[in-house]
This record gives C-alpha cells, sequence and structure tokens, in this order.
C-alpha cells in the first residue's frame, strides 16, 4: 500500500513537471523568445545581410503585438555587423544608407545669430577703441588711424566703380567722310549761329546724350555739345568718346567747353538711338557720386602722407638738435 502511494505521487509530480514546461514553452513560442544555446564559439554568420534576413523571417512568424513592435523596429535600412573583441561577440549597426545606397549626410548644424546685445557690445569695443586713437597724445597714432581709414574707403570706392564699367561693343565698319575746308567753315559758321545745343553736365557721356544729339540731326545738320562742368583737358575726351558713340564729325572744339557736330552726308538714323555700351542716366549719377568722393579721398591721403612726412622730418630735427646741445655742453664742462 505505501509503495502504492509512493509511485502514485511519484508520477503526480512528473505530469506536473511536464505542464509546467509545456506552459513555459507555449508562453516563449507567443512572445517570440528564443534561448540562445551555450557554445563556446560564436556563431558563423555569412554576412550582415543575411543576419538581418534571418532575423526578419523570425519576427515575422509571431503575430502578438511584441511582434509587431519588433517588426517596425527591424525593418529598417541599417546594416548589422559582427565583432569579436577578446572573445566576446558585439553587433554594430551602421549608419542608415538611402534607397541607392549611399549613406545619409548627417545634419548641418545652423550657424548661431550674434543677439542684439552681442552686436551692441562689439560695435562700442571698436568705437572705444577708434576715439581712444582719435584722442591719442601722440599725433603719429592720430594720423595713421585717419590714414588707414582713408586707404579702406578708397578700396571700396574702386571696388564699386568697377560695377560701373560697361564693356565696349565691336566698332561697326562705316566710311568717314572727307570734309574740304570750304565746307568745314560754312558748317562752323552755320553751327555758331543755331541755338540747337545739347548739355552734358556732372553724369558725362551716358546714352540720353547720344540720344539727344540723335534727335537734333533729324531738323538739323550740326548740333552743339556744352560740357559744364568740365576738368582741363576733358573736352577732348568727351569729343572722341561722343563721335565713336554716334558716328558723327568733330568740327571745331572752343575754348569755352563747346564742342560742335556734324551728322554727316550720307546721314541716315539708328534704330536704337541710345547705344547699348552706355550707362543709364541712374547709373551715371551713381558713378559720378563715388568718383568725386575717391577723388576727395585720394586728396585726403596725400595730404595725410605730406603731415606723416613733416612730423617724421620733425622729431629727426629735433633730435638732431638735442644731440648736438648734449655734445656742446660736454665740452663746456670738460
Amino acid at each position: 500500500m505505501v509503495l502504492f502511494l509512493s509511485i502514485r505521487a511519484i508520477a503526480w509530480r512528473f505530469s506536473s513537471a511536464t505542464k509546467s514546461a509545456s506552459f513555459a514553452s507555449s508562453l516563449l513560442h507567443q512572445r517570440c523568445y528564443r534561448t540562445a544555446r551555450p557554445s563556446l564559439q560564436p556563431p558563423s554568420i555569412a554576412s550582415p545581410s543575411d543576419f538581418s534576413l534571418l532575423q526578419r523571417r523570425d519576427v515575422i512568424e509571431c503575430s502578438s503585438p511584441l511582434s509587431k513592435w519588433l517588426l517596425a523596429r527591424h525593418t529598417s535600412n541599417a546594416a548589422i555587423e559582427l565583432k569579436m573583441d577578446d572573445d566576446v561577440i558585439r553587433f554594430s549597426v551602421n549608419k542608415s544608407s538611402d534607397k541607392n545606397g549611399s549613406p545619409r549626410k548627417g545634419r548641418t548644424t545652423k550657424r548661431v545669430k550674434m543677439s542684439k546685445k552681442a552686436k551692441l557690445n562689439e560695435l562700442r569695443f571698436y568705437r572705444l577703441k577708434a576715439k581712444k586713437k582719435m584722442n591719442s597724445p601722440n599725433p603719429e597714432v592720430r594720423i595713421r588711424y585717419k590714414l588707414e581709414k582713408a586707404k579702406r574707403k578708397e578700396a571700396w570706392l574702386i571696388e564699386k566703380l568697377r560695377k560701373y564699367e560697361v564693356p565696349m561693343a565691336p566698332a561697326e565698319a562705316y566710311d568717314p567722310e572727307i570734309l574740304t575746308e570750304e565746307e568745314r567753315h560754312y558748317l562752323k559758321r552755320t553751327g555758331e549761329k543755331k541755338k540747337n545745343y545739347v548739355p552734358v553736365g556732372r553724369r558725362g557721356v551716358f546714352g540720353g546724350v547720344v540720344l539727344n544729339m540723335h534727335l537734333h540731326w533729324k531738323k538739323h545738320e550740326t548740333v552743339k555739345v556744352i560740357c559744364k562742368p568740365c576738368k582741363p583737358g576733358q573736352v577732348h575726351e568727351y569729343a572722341e568718346e561722343l563721335a565713336r558713340l554716334s558716328k558723327g564729325i568733330v568740327i571745331d572744339i572752343k575754348p569755352n567747353n563747346a564742342i560742335l557736330f556734324y551728322r554727316g552726308k550720307n546721314y541716315v538714323q539708328p534704330t536704337v538711338m541710345s547705344p547699348p555700351d552706355t550707362l543709364s542716366k541712374e547709373k551715371a549719377l551713381e558713378k559720378y557720386r563715388y568718383e568725386q568722393s575717391l577723388e576727395h579721398t585720394s586728396q585726403f591721403i596725400e595730404k595725410l602722407e605730406e603731415e606723416l612726412e613733416a612730423y617724421h622730418k620733425h622729431v629727426a630735427d629735433y633730435k638732431k638738435s638735442k644731440d648736438e646741445a648734449l655734445h656742446i655742453d660736454c665740452k663746456v664742462t670738460t
């Protein structure tokens, strides 16, 4: 009887153990957990892509909410590599790549903008520095500061004036007419009597001047171009430039900065009366202002350089006179 009871207890324990084992195995299968078999050597994988395929296949077999999360996590473009350091197995995930296979570029760091307070502090620092140089007791420091500032302005103005340089169009082939002395005398007399004229002001020669010349040549053979203000020798430059642009003939250049132009015997009014290689009225005025500023700046630089040379000469003379005085004192004492 006792033997029968002991055998029955052993059978009940064995059945309960098998039931618990089957329940655990079903739970593990439902949650998609797999136990790794202990081995001394690392598992052999053909390539990272094979490993990712196996992993995805195992994940797809699952149907629980955990499997959906794992599916979303592992279905990516990241490549997994197997590394072994000192008999330790490690998995490393490379940077994700695009559809074409090229690695994605890192995000560019945004440029940190200076705050308004920082900008004001920086401007205040430069102003204090400039004020210190301007109020320096040493005259050389003051002159050198002004000279550096003027040279910076001169370089800036030269860079600005380069924008207003218009490339010259290729010269068109035309037959220049030859006038006799009698014809020149007649045209000169008639041009002086007529009152039609074209002014050339501070803007200089631009497209509007040539346009006005062609408009006057509709009814008159000659036109007078008056240049005011004009520097000495600048009238001849204006005459050459206008003759090139308008294809007219220069009859006479008067001492009061007036040029007399003749349109020619075979004159034909062009379709485009304002040449393309000239500036507009607004651009010509801007160029004139920059040229005036550049002229005054260059004169100011020359003046400062002369002052600096005079100061150096004064210092040298003062040192020389001081040395001579010391030399005389030494002779008197001896």
